[in-house]
This record gives structure tokens, sequence and C-alpha cells, in this order.
């Protein structure tokens, strides 16, 4: 009671003094009483029958991991009993008590132990929550709850009792940390429930759950009513779900499933030597978050299902469009706004959309006009639709018209479809998407603009005018047409791709007059749009797909989206033209700054590991967050561009695709550069997702040495820099004899040591043993760490036989990496087996 009082005195002289009030408290009074509060209330892990809980006060779990006590988040004006990493920066709540039950007064508040239960209770001692034990106390003050250090918040009959009468475990509300059963009770027939937040501010129970099922697949559910995820089944024998391979190719937890005649759960436990915080979260976005702690001081996000935000269920409200190329992926379909601000802007777009203008129905007395149809094209259809039975379009659209619930039809082949109420799951497919569809949107008159009355305007203006002046119109039309159609490249809808016309990427390139560079799938050449922006232009070469196909494929290539990907802007199929058009990159390819640089400005060490990193994020990104794998196949530093702050941006991803059939007959000419190429590739097998990871290993090793891989001497024979540097790692060596002399030493060792690991990983014989470029970005992330790894078979063969390894074309310059047709030696190399131990770094 006496912290509880001077808490409320501190608090009400803060108060006091922001109201510029003469009452005032010292700065030695105000020292010493936040030196007993901190003593006294951060000082404890447990709480017993003599003790309550308000305020500020807070218990800390024995090892600092975890803190309890009253939160406000956000610019809310309710507070919380919660449990939170009490080490994170981030504020991160874990758990929360009486979250349905808010409270407005924390100091009058209190959590204690009373009749045997955990109580919250308000000023007027009102129960607001509490764990309905049916238990009573024994009267013995010997109850006692303890938080520990696994973020479980354990009600026990005594201390240090093996008996526990109550614990948050047993009661998630929407994180699952490690070591926390999830799954049923059989004994009571109940199942424990993964619920998400209301929106950013408000932790009451919202819309998506995660639940375990009896068999033993997860459903995430919308509203409890409405499953539109599912795990699939568990594979106890390879430890996987059906629908999450990932967890495959997991480092950093262990996945435990246990079923038996009294309850069926999972419990997963961090792998030996991670001790980084972690855990799953149903997210108010409808997705499973699984996040793990950086040491960079921020989350990371690991995992998540479904993995594209629009598969989640009425996400967008009522009609609500959902996109995933816009950032906030929700919009609101014409006609429509915003139904409220504040909840979209707390991440809770549930409220949806209200219309700006309301229906009529019939014939309107004020104005006489009818409802009217807008079309929505190139979307993919609100769900729930009706079937009717009609003739052509326009019955199908009199059939809707006449139906005051009617709010939307659609008419395909020869089908007639209507939405009734609401509009849910509408979703903006991207430009070119061959999987859209059109529907027509009921709205009110005075929101579609009436073309017939365009029409009629246009009819006796045109009557008006003398045809003189009618055919300096038709003239200027003409020109007018003319114009738009040389500055239509500048006109771009959020989240589409541009057609654009093979002229005006003539005039944007001069007729093709600066060339960038060139490879085996085309030309780049730069230009500038209207607006004067620079774009670079991709001519393609060989393709044999039709302008249908390749619209698709492209269209595929345009919705990914990341910060290391180059982006793509637009493209061009005319005829058998195919072009691509890029973002122009100003500080060009990274094979410039490592190997042509000639002035002083050298790549420094700090921006070579920041580019490895992105450009290992950008591949991840390629082969595990898209809905379908995308094998780069020409990973090399002429591929990774750089933007005006040197951010990477990994180019020509997902052309391998649109080569289609003639992409065996490039690789000739567009692969095969020495020292990027997987041996697996070479002998003929088909390829994996490990062949980009082989050649960003062997792009790691230049990063380091700040030259080619591959250096011709002056005997004529080839020094393999791989193939040393392998050994030095291999055999613990001073990892600075393998820097560029460039860098004068400048170097993060650690960050060299684990570079250098990483690249030796990467270039192993057999492709299992190579890590997953998720992998990768957590050791270059300090998350995990690795072993020392042993020299690739390959290189061993290269280094025993280097002296005979001779090369005798004259057309090989300094200034270019020499090209390697057929690799026999490297082909019949047998693999190793060793694969990568990964332990994760608190």
């Amino acid at each position: 009671m006496f912290l509880n009082l001077l808490a409320r005195t501190l608090y009400g002289a803060a108060m006091d003094s922001n109201n510029s009030s003469p009452r005032s408290f010292t700065l030695p009074s105000f020292l010493l009483c936040l030196s007993l509060c901190t003593h006294l209330c951060l000082g404890t892990d447990e709480l017993d029958e003599n003790q309550s809980l308000s305020g500020n006060q807070t218990l800390t779990s024995s090892g600092g991991d975890f803190a309890l006590g009253f939160f406000t988040p956000g610019k809310s004006s309710y507070s919380y009993i919660g449990i939170w990493y009490n080490k994170v920066r981030e504020p991160t709540i874990v758990w929360v008590a009486n979250r349905d039950n808010p409270v407005t007064d924390r100091y009058s508040t209190e959590l204690k132990i009373s009749d045997g239960n955990l109580i919250i209770v308000n000023g007027s001692q009102v129960p607001v929550w509490s764990t309905n034990l049916r238990t009573s106390s024994s009267g013995s003050n010997s109850m006692m709850a303890v938080l520990r250090d696994d973020g479980n918040f354990a009600l026990k009959d005594r201390p240090n009792s093996s008996v526990t009468l109550w614990q948050s475990f047993d009661h998630l509300t929407h994180m699952w940390l490690p070591g926390a059963k999830f799954g049923i009770d059989k004994r009571k027939n109940t199942s424990q429930v993964l619920t998400s937040w209301k929106n950013a501010e408000d932790p009451s129970t919202g819309l998506f759950s995660l639940q375990l099922q009896p068999s033993s697949e997860y459903f995430i559910w919308w509203n409890m009513s409405f499953r539109y995820y599912t795990t699939g089944k568990w594979d106890s024998k390879d430890k996987v779900y059906d629908n999450v391979p990932g967890l495959r190719a997991n480092t950093v937890f262990d996945f435990i499933f246990v079923d038996n005649e009294n309850e069926s759960y999972f419990i997963f436990t961090k792998k030996k030597g991670v001790t980084t915080p972690s855990g799953f979260v149903m997210h108010i976005s409808g997705q499973v978050h699984g996040l793990f702690w950086l040491p960079s001081h921020q989350w990371s996000m690991i995992w998540s299902q479904p993995q594209r935000q629009c598969e989640v269920h009425n996400f967008c409200g009522p009609f609500g469009v959902c996109s995933e190329s816009t950032v906030n992926f929700c919009s609101c379909l014409p006609g429509f706004s915003r139904t409220s601000l504040r909840d979209w802007n707390l991440s809770d777009m549930s409220s949806g959309c209200k219309r700006n203008s309301s229906l009529s129905c019939a014939l309107s007395t004020s104005t006489g006009e009818r409802d009217q149809f807008l079309l929505s094209s190139n979307m993919k259809l609100p769900t729930d639709s009706q079937s009717l039975p009609v003739r052509d379009a326009n019955e199908c659209r009199l059939s809707c018209l006449n139906n005051c619930s009617c709010t939307a039809y659609a008419f395909e082949d020869n089908a007639c479809s209507i939405w009734i109420g609401d509009l849910f799951n509408a979703q903006q497919l991207a430009q070119g998407d061959p999987t859209g569809s059109s529907f027509y949107l009921r709205l009110a008159a005075s929101d579609v603009e009436d073309p017939s009355k365009k029409s009629n305007v246009t009819a006796i203006v045109a009557g008006s005018v003398s045809s003189a002046v009618a055919i300096l119109a038709i003239v200027l039309f003409r020109v007018w047409r003319w114009r738009r159609r040389a500055t239509v490249t500048t006109k771009t809808v959020e989240g589409s791709l541009i057609a654009f016309a093979y002229r005006d990427l003539q005039v944007a390139t001069k007729s093709f007059l600066e060339k960038l560079g060139g490879g085996g799938f085309g030309s780049v050449f730069k230009g500038t749009l209207p607006d004067s922006s620079h774009i670079a232009v991709k001519k393609l070469e060989s393709i044999s797909q039709g302008e249908k196909q390749f619209r698709a494929e492209v269209s595929t290539i345009g919705i990914i989206q990341h910060v290391n990907l180059a982006r793509l802007r637009g493209f061009c199929s005319e005829g058998d033209k195919r072009l691509l058009v890029y973002d122009f990159m100003p500080n060009g390819s990274l094979d410039y700054h490592l190997f042509y640089r000639k002035d002083s400005k050298t790549l420094d060490w700090k921006k070579r590991y920041r580019i490895a990193l992105g450009t290992a994020r950008g591949l991840a990104y390629l082969h595990e967050k898209c809905r379908d794998c995308i094998i780069h196949c020409d990973i090399k530093p002429e591929n990774i561009l750089l933007d005006a702050e040197f951010c990477p941006k990994v180019a020509d991803f997902g052309l391998a695709k649109l080569i289609g059939r003639d992409f065996s007959r490039v690789l000739t000419t567009m692969r095969g550069t020495r020292g990027y190429l997987a041996p697996e590739w070479i002998s003929g097998v088909a390829i994996t997702a490990k062949v980009d990871v082989y050649s960003y290993g062997m792009m790691l090793f230049e990063f380091v040495s700040g030259r080619r891989n591959s250096e011709l001497l002056e005997n004529g024979a080839i020094k393999f820099f791989p193939t040393w540097a392998a050994r030095k790692v291999s055999e613990g060596g001073d990892l600075l004899e393998l820097l560029d002399l460039n860098l004068e030493a400048n170097v993060d060792t650690e960050e060299l040591t684990r570079i250098c690991r990483v690249a030796c990983w990467c270039v192993q014989d057999e492709e299992t043993h190579r890590p997953s470029m998720g992998q990768v970005v957590s050791i270059l992330e300090g998350v995990l760490d690795v072993n020392l790894p042993q020299i690739p078979r390959a290189l061993q063969l290269i280094h025993d036989h280097q002296e005979h390894i001779v090369f005798f074309t004259k057309s090989w310059s300094s200034n270019r990496s020499p090209r390697m047709e057929r690799n026999t030696l490297t082909a019949s190399v047998q693999n190793q087996n060793s694969t990568p131990s990964t332990n994760s770094k608190s």
C-alpha cells in the first residue's frame, strides 16, 4: 500500500507539473522515491498472498529475460497485465491476462492472490480477471506465483512446490513461446487457441486464430468460423508438415509432437546453443509469423504462413480490395471509402469500406436516375457468389439491377454470377495475369460517369461548329493522340507493369544508342522517359514463347518485389520483339567496383559485407518466399546492381523461365564463366536452388579478394583463388592474407571469418551439404555460426593439379574472365560426405 500511495503521489505531482500547478516536489525527493520503487518493484520474480502488484511495479524472471506488470499499448487509454521480453529493445508483449477486460487506472488496480486464485481487481475491489480455479486457499498464506525465465507465469500451492495449480502456458493468448505445449486436452475436451490482437493498440481478441485439430494439422480461422489455411498432415518421420516444407531446413527449433490418450500437442524448443528471443505469433495480419531477435536489435520474420497476404480471408473487410503489389495491401473499390481511418492506420482493415453515395435501387424521385454498374477488370472475383440461369449478359445485368440486394454481377463463359450484400475477398491481380476476371460493381448513378450524357454533349458541340473548325479539331486531336502515345510510358498504375510500345522504347533509348552491358539473355541499354527518369532496357534474345505466355511469365516476375531485387517497371511484346524495362541503377554493376575501378574509391569492407548480405536476402526471397521457387541460374557480380546508396539489387531473376525451351541452347553462351558453375549442372543432372548457392559462394571469394577467382599467370597457367582460400579457411590460417590489398586490412575480422566459412560451405560438391540461402542470411546476420568446413574435393583436385592446368586460348584478357566449356575435371569429381554444422549465437 505504501508503494501504491507513493506511485500515485509521483503520478499526481507529475500531472500537476504538466498543468503548471503551484504544487511541486524537489529532485532529491523524486530520486529517493524512485530508488525505493526500483528496489522493491524489480527485485523479485515471485508474488505471494501478502503482496500485490499495481501501477508501474513489475516482476522480473530470475534470469532477467521476462517481466510482468501493467502495460499500455501505443496511444491507448487502457492498461493490461502482461508479460514481455525484458531484454529486447523493441517492446514485445508475449501474454496478456485481461485482454478483453482492460482497466483505466493501473494505480488503483491490483494483481494479487486471493481465495486460491490469481485475480485482478479495480479500485472498487471488483474482479476484472481471475484464474477461476475451483480450489480455495488453505488460509496458510503459502500460495505463490512465480514468473519463470521461459516466460511462464505459474501459480503454486507453496514455495518450491512441484505442484502447479495454474500457468500462463496453458492459457496462451497470441504468442507461442519455446517450451509451451500447444494442443488439445482430451480429458477436458478443450483446445488451446492462439488469437491475434484486434489491432496494433488493442490486445483484445481479434479475428484470426490458430488451432490444432484432432487430425494433427493446424488450421487458421477467420472469426473461428471460416478456415482459410491448413498446414496439412504432420509427417512424424520427416518432422515436417505437408504445406510447410520450410520446416525441413529449420536450423533454430526442434519440434516434438505428442499424442496419447490424455492429450495431443506440439512443443518446440531451441536447438543447442540458441538463446536468442524467439517465438510464433498469430499476427493481426492473419498470418502466423516466426520471429527471431537479431543482434542488430530488431525482429526478423524467419517464417510466415500463409505466405501471401491476400490469401488471408476477409483481410480487407467488406468492399475492400487486396493487392500484393501495394504497400498496405488493402484499398477500397471505386465509389467506396474507408469506414474507419483510425482502424486502418492501426492495421485493422476488418471494417472495410462504405459507399460514398447511397443506392437508389428503383427510380429515384429526386433525380430520376437508376443505379449504374462499373466494370472492375483483372480481378480475382469476390467470394460467395450465386449462379443465375440467364440467356445473355444483358439479362444477367437486369437480374442484378432489379434485385435491390444485388451489389455486383459477372457474366463469363455464358454463366451469370451475382453477389448479394457485402463483397468480400476481391483481389486486384497484376496486369497481364491470365487468371484475371471481370465483374460489374453496382454504384449510385452519381458515382458513375454516364457515357450517354458525354456523347450528347459532344454531338451538340460538334453540330454547332463549322466544318473548318471540325477539320481543325480532327487535326488537333490526331496531334494530341500522337503526343499522348509518346508520353504513355510515364503513366503507371500502382502495382502494375507498363506495356510499352516498341517505338516508345526506341525514342527513350535514342535507338538503343548507349549500351550498358550484355550477356546470354541479351543486351542492356540506357534510356530516359519523358518525365526525365532513367531506365535500363534489356532486349531479350532467343525467345520462343508466344505473346500470351510471355505476358503471363512477365506478370509473375513483375509482382515479385523486394528491396534487394531489381524492380521490373514494364515490358514490350510486339511481333518477335521482347524487351524488359527496369529502374536504372546509377552505380552500375558490382563487377565494375570490384575488378575494374581505377580511381581511389575502393569498395570498403562495410559496403562489401552489406552487399553480400543484401544479395543473400534477395536470393532467399526468390528461393523460399515466392509461391514457386525461382532459381536465378546466373549469379555473378555482373548481375548484382547497385543503387545510389550501394544497396544491392539482384537482376535478371526469373529470366531463365522466359527463355523456355531454348534455355539449354543459350546455356553454352550464357553460362560457363569459370568459377560460378555448380558441378551438378555441368554433369547434366536436374538442378535445384543449390546451384545459386554455389554461384553465390564463388562470388563471396571475390568479395574478399577484390579480383576474379581465376587469374591468368605469366606462364599461361591459371591461379584459382577459391582453392587457396579454402585451404586457408580449413587449416585455420591467417585470413587477412586473402584480403584485397586495397582495403589495407581495414576489416572486421569476425565478419571476414564468417564470410570465408560461408563461401566454403556454399561451394561443397554435394548440393545437399550446401546451406540454403535462408541459412546463409542467418549466418551473415550473426544469428547462426558454422564450424570449419572441409575443402571441397573439386577444389582439392584443382590444387593438386594446379601446375598442369594450362589454357591455350589467346582471346582471354585480364579484364574478362575466361569462358569454360564442359570441364571434365570438375564434372568427374566425387562428392564429399560433409555438411555444415550450425549453432545459433545469442
